[in-house]
């Protein structure tokens, strides 16, 4: 019931009478109110007109507040209260409000810098409303490394402030505002040693990752927001013109050098995409090890969308539910995030839909160190249990494969690469290892099959690979059916057989 609930709530909006603390424009859950309903933090449209027409109001009975659909009773909520931080102030009579703001329950969170290079070009985001606080009086337009220190200090110490979240408008050119987050995660880190997640936009000189990294930064978000690159063009031209390599190589450092989980991307769902665009992203996501954050549509007043409603909750209830299935069997959770969005996850209900991650699930690889980890069963598979080769069994087709990896209880236990041959959608499987003692788990199993899948989502056609004689039963359960007379193969007799890709 609580995800229903909350599904309809972010996209229907919360009625009540009398005045509410919210926000008017910024980064972020702008336009809104975060309550606490069932412990959680929730954070919900309250001020724009659509709102008005929600079945949901909120209202005090007996000393409580309850939230109401029409008139039956859905549930208690109670609210957050003011952060004792911001009754404080700088040496300048600064207030630490204007400086970072409590988001969720324990996120203390702030824009570096509160402009963007496109603000007053076509090149804006259309769905942005960054510049619209620091116009309202509500915050500088930026921020120094000594006041964010000296805030998350004390957010920390008087409101039991979890994490930080620091990100910026664009500037020129794109992913050059990481030189002004890097000075200001080291000042908040070695003031609270809280964990820290900075966002911007997908840099041309990817050494400022590693900045990041030896800076404190412990979680990162490249937010692309949409992969239908029609609506993106429509609606953020600057992210549509850097186009999807740049996003992808950016996304793979990155998950590199934090790890998997620890890098994100915002999905905005009703800017005008296909569905399926989400449904495939999140896949694509997921596969690098990047966290799909999915979200609503939050129209806010003054940006140039903020007369778009949101999309409904039938469609958010069936996307959710694809994308938590992704995440499911691609090993990530938002409860493995160490900081940032998806660790608060006030403004999406995703983390509802999630479940426990499969025990046994199956990604390309992700890391250097997932490589390493997969020619190390290769070896241990090929040349030291079965002794095909005397060394190691890398050779040239290596450098060019795909490399699948099977993981149990997040352990790398198997591994199988597959490559194309030619133009003409021939690929080649092989190499399928799975190290000793987890061979009845399912896992050569699911790196067949997810390999199955994998080659003709990339337009493969034809998919054969050598199957050690032993093992054509296997294949053979699979799909697969023999081709060619049994043939030697460094020295083993193997089978040549070709995939059913019809399925």
């Amino acid at each position: 019931m609580m995800r229903q609930v909350v599904t309809e709530l972010q996209s229907f909006g919360l009625r009540f009478e009398g005045k509410l603390l919210q926000r008017r424009g910024g980064a972020g859950p702008a336009e809104g109110g975060t309550f606490l309903i069932e412990g959680m933090p929730v954070n919900l449209p309250i001020g724009s007109e659509y709102v008005a027409r929600s079945p949901y109001f909120l209202r005090e009975e007996g000393g409580q507040f309850l939230i109401f659909k029409e008139e039956r009773v859905v549930c208690p909520v109670h609210f957050i209260d003011r952060p004792k931080f911001y009754d404080y102030t700088t040496k300048g009579r600064i207030p630490y409000h204007k400086i970072a703001l409590l988001h969720g329950k324990d996120c203390l969170a702030t824009s570096v810098i509160q402009s963007c290079a496109y603000w007053h070009s076509k090149e804006r985001c259309r769905f942005c409303g960054i510049e619209l606080s620091y116009r309202n009086g509500q915050t500088i337009k930026k921020k120094t490394p000594d006041q964010l220190s000296e805030v998350a200090r004390k957010a920390k110490e008087m409101d039991s402030i979890q994490h930080v979240v620091l990100t910026t408008g664009t500037v020129e050119p794109p992913g050059k505002e990481i030189s002004s987050l890097v000075p200001c995660a080291v000042a908040i880190k070695e003031a609270t040693d809280l964990p820290i997640h900075a966002q911007f936009c997908p840099p041309s000189n990817m050494e400022g990752l590693y900045e990041l990294k030896e800076a404190g930064v412990d979680t990162v978000g490249i937010h692309i927001e949409s992969f239908d690159f029609e609506t993106l063009s429509q609606v953020a031209p600057a992210k549509s013109a850097m186009g999807l390599g740049r996003f992808e190589k950016a996304w793979k450092m990155a998950v590199d050098i934090f790890g998997p989980n620890q890098v994100s991307s915002f999905l905005i769902v009703g800017l005008g995409e296909k569905e399926d665009s989400i449904i495939w992203g999140s896949k694509f996501l997921a596969d690098l090890g990047v966290y799909p954050f999915v979200i609503p549509l939050r129209p806010i007043p003054g940006s140039l969308m903020e007369n778009v409603l949101p999309p409904g909750p039938e469609e958010m209830k069936r996307i959710y539910e694809a994308v938590a299935c992704i995440l499911r069997e691609k090993g990530l959770s938002s409860s493995r995030s160490l900081a940032g969005c998806v660790r608060c996850g006030a403004c999406s209900a995703l983390s509802l839909f999630e479940e426990a991650t499969d025990t046994l699930n199956c990604h390309p690889v992700r890391t250097k160190a997932d490589r390493e980890r997969a020619f190390e069963i290769r070896k241990e598979v090929f040349v030291l249990e079965q002794k095909i080769f005397s060394d190691s069994d890398v050779d040239e087709n290596d450098t060019r494969s795909i490399h699948l990896l099977a993981e149990w209880n997040h352990e790398i236990v198997g591994t199988v690469r597959v490559f194309p041959v030619d133009n003409n959608g021939h690929w080649v499987g092989g190499r399928l290892a799975v190290k000793n003692g987890f061979r009845n788990t399912g896992a050569g199993e699911l790196l067949v099959r997810e390999a199955m899948i994998y080659v003709k989502s990339r337009g493969c056609t034809k998919f054969t690979a050598h199957i050690q004689v032993e093992n054509v039963s296997f294949f053979s359960r699979l799909g697969w059916k023999t081709i060619e007379p049994v043939k030697e193969y460094f020295g083993k007799p193997h089978q040549l057989m070709e995939a059913n890709l019809e399925d």
